[in-house]
């Protein structure tokens, strides 16, 4: 059994909504050091780690956890 953690954020060129809001709501709070924030998802998957498991996680991104036309997408094996 091994454990995959999948990161998946918004590409840099595309305005962060969610983001701006939460920097908008720390700066409200006085945290008025915060430059920017970027929201994402994290996913953590439970696999078999029999077989090609980095092509299994990749085709699960493409397919699946991320969008590839607005987001990027990395992943880390933790056995």
């Amino acid at each position: 059994m091994a454990k995959v953690n999948v990161y998946v954020t918004l590409k840099p060129a595309l305005l962060d909504a969610q983001g701006k809001v939460v920097q908008g709501a720390l700066e409200n709070l006085g945290f008025d050091k915060v430059q920017s924030v970027r929201m994402g998802k994290f996913i953590e998957i439970e696999v078999d780690g029999n077989g090609n498991l980095e092509n299994d996680v990749e085709e699960m991104c493409k397919k699946l956890l991320a969008n590839p036309n607005t987001e990027n997408y990395r992943f880390e094996i933790v056995k």
